[in-house]
């Protein structure tokens, strides 16, 4: 049974730091494209990061893009979202998600398994 579990959410100040982490497991995703998404109250479910497990190449959301970046560790089967200079309106519950297949994506459509989030607050 495949296993994504986040962690590294919490409270922070506007101007803050955090990171958080995402575990892979029940099978290798060794290729598979991982992915970072948040829902906000009320809003939908939007586009964070991406990352291609083999590659490396990285996609960001405008909103994030020079603040937020995206790594992954292949032997730890982890991939991490490194969130600096957050603002407010970065609160959500921020989620990791995989793909079957390689490659990074950026619709939610494309990703078949997700983990149960963790809540990022961030107060002004």
């Amino acid at each position: 049974q495949v296993q994504l579990v986040e962690s590294g959410g919490g409270l922070v100040q506007a101007g803050d730091s955090l990171r958080l982490s995402c575990t892979a497991s029940g099978r290798s995703f060794s290729g598979a494209g991982m992915g970072w998404f948040r829902q906000a109250p009320g809003k939908e479910r939007e586009f964070v990061a991406t990352i291609s497990w083999l590659s490396g190449r990285t996609y960001y959301a405008d909103s994030v893009k020079g603040r937020f970046t995206i790594s992954r560790d292949n032997v730890q089967n982890t991939v991490y979202l490194q969130m600096n200079s957050l603002k407010p309106e970065d609160t959500a519950v921020y989620s990791c998600a995989a793909r079957r297949l390689y490659g990074a994506a950026v619709t939610l459509k494309e990703y078949d398994y997700w983990g149960q989030g963790t809540q990022v607050t961030v107060s002004s």
